[in-house]
Formats: structure tokens, sequence, C-alpha cells
């Protein structure tokens, strides 16, 4: 169980780093041009906002676990993450993009695998 989890750990870590740096690194009208609408309707704040806790939430997963500092924050940033996510999936819902919403669900419910897992193991 342990493998799988940091397996899950390293993906999402992954993933989350990679939308949260290109959050944090493009313009929002860059952002709205390659597919990401929701951006549309943020301010510049809160993309930077969800980019920045995007990346603080995959170092969350990997750094406190592998380290062995205070490793009960890898399930709380697992957690948070997975919250994120959530909101993530109503926002393309109320904006009509049920697509757009799977991604989002996939990730919450791997980052509550994760979650999970790591307060049980």
């Amino acid at each position: 169980m342990s493998v799988v989890l940091w397996v899950l750990q390293g993906v999402l870590a992954l993933a989350f780093a990679g939308a949260g740096l290109m959050k944090l690194t493009s313009e929002r009208k860059v952002l709205v041009d390659k597919g990401q609408g929701w951006a549309a309707h943020a301010t510049d704040g809160q993309v930077k906002l969800v980019g920045a806790a995007e990346v603080l939430g995959a170092l969350g997963l990997v750094l406190p676990a592998a380290l062995g500092i205070v490793p009960v924050l890898t399930p709380i940033a697992a957690l948070a993450l997975a919250a994120t996510m959530i909101g993530a999936v109503v926002v393309h819902v109320r904006m009509g993009d049920a697509k757009g919403a799977v991604p989002a669900g996939v990730l919450a419910v791997l980052s509550l695998v994760v979650g999970i897992g790591r307060f049980l193991v």
C-alpha cells in the first residue's frame, strides 16, 4: 500500500506543480487561450493564488513524508488539494463545462485516496 501511495503522491505532485507553475508564470489571457476558461472570470490575483496553492500542495505531498519532518503535513496537503479540486469541479459545472470538470474530479479522488491512505498508514 505504501508503494502505491508514493506513486500516487509523485504523479499528483507533478500534475499540481505543473498546473500551478503554469498559473503562476502565465498571463490570465494566455490561460484562457489555452482552454482555461474559468480564468476569464477570475482576477489576476485569484489565478496566482490558485497557482501558489497548487505548487505548495505539490511540495506538501512529497517533502514532509520524504524528509520525515512533520509527516502529518502530507495527508493534510492531499486533503487540501482534494478540496481545491472539488471547488474546481463546482466552478466547471457552474460554467457549463462538464468536460473540464472530469480532470479536476479525478485529481480530487486521487488526492482523497492519498490523504486518507496516509492518515491510515
